[in-house]
């Protein structure tokens, strides 16, 4: 697939069916290569635009990676940014996977981490899909443990536990990507 001109923004809740649509795509294209077809099933069955909206309402920040296919746009991939606890966040990034492995899952990812430092982060852990696992190593999280996630269905489905320290000397790189609007 040609993409040409990916652009990164902030979403907002008109980006939530592309977000959705995005997102069921990395799981189909990407998570089916770790997991049996009944998790996958159970993984994307509960992908909605109201999950989304109701993330956004919880103050779940989201970022979008736009892309140009057929000289229509499309939403590549995201990454959200959201307070667990005190100066713990957490994220995801999901990427279609036509466009999986050209830098778009880090550029959100940074995008994502820079909105949470900005707020006060000073680490992220994340329940990586066996999926993800890879990706989130590459980008500096280590391994903390292994586990369950429950879904949006109620099952569960293999994780790793993973965190990433948001240091001092990552703050001032954060702190040139986002202005404090974003």
């Amino acid at each position: 697939m040609a993409i040409e001109g990916v652009q990164t923004r902030r979403a907002d809740s008109a980006d939530v069916e592309a977000i959705a649509a995005a997102h069921r795509d990395a799981i189909l294209s990407i998570g089916a290569g770790f997991y049996p077809p009944h998790v996958v099933a159970d993984w994307q069955a509960g992908i909605s635009r109201e999950l989304y909206l109701e993330a956004m309402a919880r103050g779940e920040v989201f970022f979008v990676a736009i892309g140009s296919r057929h000289d229509q746009p499309i939403v590549l991939g995201f990454a959200s940014d959201y307070a667990i606890e005190g100066t713990t966040h957490g994220t995801s990034v999901y990427v279609r996977g036509s466009a999986a492995r050209r830098g778009i899952g880090s550029a959100l990812l940074r995008l994502a981490e820079a909105h949470g430092v900005m707020n006060g982060a000073t680490s992220v852990h994340i329940e990586a899909s066996l999926a993800g696992v890879d990706f989130y190593r590459a980008n500096g999280f280590v391994e903390i443990g292994h586990g369950e996630t429950r879904l949006t269905t109620g099952r569960t489905m293999a994780c790793v536990f993973m965190r990433r320290d948001l240091t001092a000397a990552h703050s001032s790189t954060f702190n040139a990507t986002l202005s404090p609007a974003d």
